[in-house]
């Protein structure tokens, strides 16, 4: 049976699925339709990545029954439902790290000639689908781990095209990229739709749900809400949708910035730090209570600031001093010492903040362990005094503390690698994009922590994506542009026009 516009490309009859007694999905009712990109809101634990896990193949309903273009159907692998045109870029990449970018685009189906791989065929292949994203730039032939993790993602985007979907599932896909990526990425999903493809756009950015999709549906504790055009509700009607709840005011308040602010020894001082192309001589404060922002294009060094600080960079020059005490830190551990007391909240937690496989409370530990240690031996009862008080104050929602980290939601995770942090009371934190990929309710939560913490005359260097969290967060504003701090803004000064145009560097002089 051929779909038409009238008939949903896919169809959810009473979908439900349980995970040891807990609903993830119950009854759940919905239809997508050719041609439609198609928005899927709900917060972390929504039911989001149980929807288009079963509708991917990696997952089977527990009951209900699944269509697709009008027949039943049943994907019981996720290369059956690529076989039948459903095609899905999760959050969580999908890349082999240590396997070429051509490898990795043809892995499921690599072109042959006399029965083997035809090496140079396929890296044809991959050059031809990288113009199409428009990373011409990317090597074909580099190691997928030698990448950052904004063209990870775009190699992930080329490989899905490469599966010529009917149905591309779309789960945070522009989290990690750049602007001039995230318009190819909405470029080439206005082509998909205008060749009949229907695509499922997972977002917690409000801004590109409302410049892409033409229909919401919202989910919430493992049910469907409700399904709309889009422009039917306010932003403050959907978010009241997903969270069940009229929405609070996105950012707490900030505090008036004291007379003597401006002459009081920073916490953090970072003076003429260098490294290789990347840092060109970077200069700025971070006082006691303060939230300083680190705004710029992405990839202007931001990223390498952060690494340089908390010891993971090598070969780093200029200085650093913490508290009045000079010196790079040579390594993480010395960065989160007892005597700089420094932390950092990681680009990507999946591989970078968490060791997916094992369990909360080992995660929630990991940083601690020195601390709650006498001798050879693990302080068992301070260890469970500090996962519970963890859990408590990050307000992290688990089934059990042993459980893998990897089965809690984006959200959640996050938290908890925030919350491994704090255990050290630091006095620095260094945050990397932390809201990246996780829903409204939670960044709301984060924002709040940020403040009470610089209320507690904690020293925060923020790094966002997000222009809105820079005007709404921060205290000052420390513009990157070419590896160098180009503009400082404070206050009233912090606008997304005074962002915009010190991160293209107009109007401003060097640092």
């Amino acid at each position: 049976m051929q779909a038409t516009s009238d008939t949903p490309i896919v169809e959810y009859q009473g979908i439900s699925r349980y995970f040891a007694g807990i609903r993830a999905l119950e009854g759940v009712h919905f239809a997508c339709r050719p041609g439609s990109i198609h928005g899927i809101l709900g917060e972390n634990g929504a039911g989001k990545s149980t929807l288009i896990k079963i509708m991917s193949g990696v997952l089977q309903p527990d009951a209900g029954t699944m269509r697709l273009a009008g027949r039943t159907v049943n994907f019981a692998t996720p290369k059956a439902a690529n076989a039948a045109g459903i095609v899905c870029m999760f959050q969580e990449l999908s890349l082999v790290p240590d396997l070429s970018v051509a490898d990795n685009i043809s892995i499921s189906d690599p072109p042959r000639r006399f029965g083997l791989i035809d090496r140079r065929a396929q890296v044809r292949r991959a050059e031809e689908l990288l113009a199409a994203v428009r990373c011409e730039e990317i090597d074909p032939r580099a190691l997928v781990r030698e990448l950052s993790l904004s063209r990870r993602q775009m190699v992930e985007i080329a490989k899905a095209l490469g599966r010529k979907p009917k149905v591309l599932i779309l789960d945070e896909a522009t989290s990690a990229l750049t602007s001039r990526d995230v318009e190819t990425v909405y470029g080439l999903l206005k082509d998909l739709k205008a060749k009949g493809v229907a695509s499922l756009f997972i977002s917690h950015r409000m801004h590109e749900v409302d410049a892409l999709c033409d229909t919401l549906s919202v989910f919430r504790n493992g049910r469907h809400i409700e399904t709309f055009a889009k422009g039917d509700k306010s932003e403050r009607e959907i978010v009241r949708l997903m969270i069940g709840r009229d929405v609070e005011a996105q950012f707490p308040p900030k505090p008036s910035r004291k007379p003597d602010a401006k002459t009081a020894e920073p916490l953090l001082g970072v003076r003429s730090l260098s490294w290789g192309k990347r840092l060109n001589g970077v200069d700025l404060d971070v006082g006691r209570g303060e939230i300083v922002g680190l705004g710029g294009l992405d990839g202007q060094g931001q990223k390498e600031l952060l690494l340089a600080l908390f010891g993971v960079l090598r070969d780093v020059d200029g200085d650093v001093t913490v508290g009045g005490r000079s010196g790079i830190p040579s390594s993480p551990a010395a960065a989160s010492s007892a005597a700089t007391r420094m932390a950092l909240v990681p680009e990507d937690r999946k591989t970078e903040g968490l060791m997916l496989g094992m369990s909360i409370a080992d995660n929630l530990l990991a940083a601690s362990y020195g601390r709650i240690s006498k001798g050879p031996f693990l302080d068992m009862a301070a260890a469970r005094r500090e996962i519970s008080d963890g859990l408590a104050k990050l307000q992290i929602k688990i089934g059990d503390a042993a459980d893998p980290v990897m089965t809690l939601s984006g959200g959640n995770q996050q938290k908890v690698v925030i919350a491994k942090w704090l255990m050290i009371d630091p006095d620095i934190i260094l945050l990397n994009d932390p809201t990246r990929g996780i829903d409204v309710g939670t960044k709301q939560e984060i924002y709040r922590l940020m403040r009470d913490l610089a209320n507690e005359g904690k020293a925060i260097l923020f790094y966002s994506s997000d222009y809105a969290e820079l005007i709404g967060c921060c205290d000052r504003v420390s513009v990157l542009y070419g590896g160098r701090v180009v503009s400082e803004q404070e206050g009233s000064e912090i606008t997304e026009e005074s962002l915009v145009a010190a991160s293209l560097n107009i109007g401003t002089e060097a640092a």
